[in-house]
């Protein structure tokens, strides 16, 4: 289309994480119909998270522009690079080759993907010896060489880039004959995938063995607070774990709407990722779950409570309330350690805490099923 319409030389400039090599595609299709007009590709990946995407736009750590290393791609380079600078200081402008910049998306987010992997490996061993992964991963952070950041145990990452730019790495890494590099960055999804289910394992084994007919209550769908987006969120393999043994679950998130739960929890794993018209049109509702618009409708009646986004709301409830109107024993699941575990205690729920030392109602319990 854009052969079609261009009178006059191009700069086109990639910006979505796109598998590498792409811009050399869309490079070989304009010249294939390019009528005599220069085009020029460029990468210019982003890097803005969910919930501080306009804060990132205007303070970004870094802007990467690759290009090709010819004096028209320098050029191109350059004028993409002139627009960036009316707002952000040059040091932090990177130019580079058209593969650095793509493959520097990917590896951005392997990376971080990676240190949730870490630390979420050692939170399994800390509930083992009795350590608490908030103090191991504090002390680990302090180290200048490793930093503060995405240093917090959780029941796992979610969002639309992590696993699907990790399995782009993993591809890319077989198809360039590498597959020791693609086993090591596979191994960052495993680990993810085995946290949610060492979390479900732990519910069911501490509520009898089963949660068969018992309403759980889910605070939190989004794979992280202030978005209400529930892309490969953690919350959809804890919910379908948990139904799968017959568990009565009711939902809370306050960004999150019914009809995006329940599409979520019929979808097949990455269908969200096709477009609209190939997915299921109107999922069937899944009957053992309930949308709720309120954490006290959900917890009410409850069994046990998991709490599944960081949701601000979370840390402040009125958990006295809360416990009063559950069953008892009352359980308290945390995924994300918003909670005060000491203050729940006294209150008299049971409370689990990723990596956190366990409560003595839990360590006779099996951590995997």
């Amino acid at each position: 289309m854009i052969a079609d319409v261009s009178k006059s030389n191009k700069i086109v400039v990639e910006k979505s994480t796109v598998p590498v090599k792409t811009a050399e595609a869309i490079e070989k299709i304009l010249n294939h119909n390019s009528k005599g007009i220069d085009f020029q590709i460029l990468s210019n990946p982003e890097f803005l998270a969910e919930g501080t995407a306009i804060q990132d736009l205007f303070n970004p750590d870094r802007v990467l522009i690759g290009g090709r290393e010819t004096p028209e791609g320098q050029k191109a380079i350059e004028a993409l690079r002139d627009v960036y600078a009316h707002w952000v200081p040059v040091d932090r402008i990177i130019c580079t080759n058209l593969w650095s910049a793509e493959l520097s998306k990917l590896a951005a987010n392997a990376f971080l993907a990676q240190r949730i992997s870490s630390v979420n490996a050692m939170s399994a061993l800390c509930e083992a010896t009795g350590a608490d992964v908030s103090q191991v991963s504090h002390a680990v952070g302090k180290d200048t060489r490793i930093g503060p950041k995405f240093l917090n145990a959780s029941v796992g990452f979610g969002g639309s880039c992590f696993q699907k730019d990790i399995l782009n790495l993993v591809y890319i890494c077989e198809c360039n004959g590498l597959p020791e590099v693609a086993n090591y960055w596979k191994q960052v999804i495993k680990i993810n995938d085995y946290q949610k289910t060492r979390f479900v394992n732990r519910i069911v084994s501490s509520m009898f063995n089963t949660v068969s007919g018992k309403k759980i209550a889910i605070l939190g769908f989004a794979f992280k607070k202030d978005t209400g987006d529930t892309r490969e969120t953690p919350a959809i393999d804890v919910c379908k774990g948990l139904l799968g043994d017959k568990a009565l679950l009711s939902i809370y998130d306050p960004q999150v709407n019914e009809e995006q739960i329940q599409r979520d929890l019929a979808m097949k794993k990455f269908d969200w990722d096709h477009p609209v018209h190939l997915q299921p049109m109107s999922p069937t509702s899944i009957k053992q779950v309930n949308v709720v618009w309120d954490a006290y409708a959900a917890t009410k009646d409850a069994h046990g409570v998991c709490i599944l986004t960081e949701w601000d709301e979370f840390k402040t409830l009125d958990y006295q309330r809360i416990y009063d109107n559950m069953r008892k024993p009352a359980f308290v699941f945390d995924g994300r350690n918003v909670v005060d575990e000491a203050k729940l205690r006294a209150i008299g729920f049971i409370v689990y805490s990723i990596g956190k030392p366990l409560d003595q109602w839990l360590k006779d319990m099996p951590a995997v099923a």
